[in-house]
């Protein structure tokens, strides 16, 4: 019972064979003079010359520099910012000092990143936005 209703269901799934017909054979191009062929190469060549044209023109766009990493930075080191940036090295430097030393650090510096990175975006924005009208 099992096997027939598993034979049913495979032979509902498998695609039958199908066979096409064999496409018309393809008629023979009569040879062209020589002048043909001599334009057909200069098009060809005109065609390849305009492609690497563009191609050229495409590389010297300059892709723009994002002046935001550096305004953040001196944001960071701003005497608005300086005591978060000065909290957060110096958890860092706590920290690192533990697990150096083998010890299991209780903490992590990520409450002191935001603050800092908050201060340095808050005082980023209105110069970035600035630069971009």
């Amino acid at each position: 019972m099992f096997s027939l209703f598993m034979s049913e269901i495979v032979s509902a799934f498998t695609i039958p064979e199908v066979e096409a017909e064999a496409p018309p054979p393809e008629e023979k191009e009569e040879e062209q003079p020589a002048e043909k062929k001599e334009e057909a190469v200069v098009e060809a060549e005109e065609e390849e010359e305009e492609e690497e044209e563009e191609e050229e023109e495409e590389e010297e766009v300059e892709e723009p520099v994002d002046p935001m990493p550096k305004i953040q930075e001196e944001c960071a080191q701003s005497t608005k910012c300086k005591p978060y940036t000065h909290h957060y090295e110096e958890c860092v430097a706590r920290v690192t000092g533990k697990q150096e030393a083998g010890e299991d650090p209780k903490e992590d510096c990520v409450e002191e990143f935001f603050h800092m990175l908050h201060c340095s975006a808050q005082c980023a924005a209105p110069k970035v936005f600035a630069q971009l009208k």
